[in-house]
């Protein structure tokens, strides 16, 4: 979208971007620490415009509240659509979403835990590269991907070449996974501590069974 600014009697138009596609997540993640640090509102919405326009900041200090809100009310209107896109190429190579969620590990989840832990908005770029790794192949809509061990440098590359409505809708499809999983794992957890009481029992009447974990 297009916003026309006057400034002493000449007119110029700016870019402001028309939808979430047009946004790095490295753009998405100074956008969320911004939001979460600023103390000023002023600064807040001073630093938005600069990210997703092209309007000098200089000019965006001289802009009226009026248009500034006009801006706020337009981006407002930009929303994520469609479903995740589980498959998507960077630099020609094809990186897919875990294929299976249910069979995510222990591994995985911990770093996943972990990036939470220490702050989404810093750690999303991490966190993508632990939910996206390259495709080793690939047949129709069914696909691999490589192992997991880490994903530091593909993080670095997602922050520049992946986009915010591919981290949101990511973001969107494994926290509603994420929810359902910690059900899982308690339950889960649960019935473990039960065998592992009801086997400490059974050595404890002398029974001498070896201890299992499943």
């Amino acid at each position: 979208m297009k916003a026309k600014i006057t400034k002493g009697g000449k007119t110029k138009k700016y870019n402001i971007i028309d939808n979430w596609d047009d946004v790095t997540l490295e753009k998405w993640q100074q956008l969320a620490l911004g939001k979460k640090l600023s103390k000023a509102k002023s600064k807040e919405a001073k630093d938005t415009i600069a990210l997703l326009s092209d309007i000098p900041k200089k000019l965006i200090d001289q802009m009226s509240l009026k248009d500034v809100a006009t801006i706020f009310e337009k981006l407002s209107d930009l929303q994520v659509k469609g479903k995740l896109i589980k498959v998507f190429k960077i630099d020609g190579e094809e990186y897919g979403f875990l294929p299976d969620c249910d069979e995510i590990s222990l591994g995985e989840w911990v770093d996943i835990e972990a990036y939470l832990k220490d702050g989404l908005e810093k750690n999303i770029h991490k966190i993508m590269a632990v939910l996206f790794r390259k495709v080793t192949s690939k047949e129709g809509k069914v696909y691999s991907i490589e192992a997991y061990s880490g994903g530091r440098e593909r993080a670095e590359k997602f922050k520049n070449k992946m986009n915010a409505a591919q981290v949101q809708q990511s973001l969107v499809f494994f926290w509603n996974f994420g929810s359902e999983l910690l059900i899982i794992l308690k339950l889960y957890l649960a019935k473990l501590m039960k065998k592992i009481q009801e086997e400490t029992n059974s050595l404890a009447n002398g029974d001498g069974s070896e201890f299992s974990t499943v």
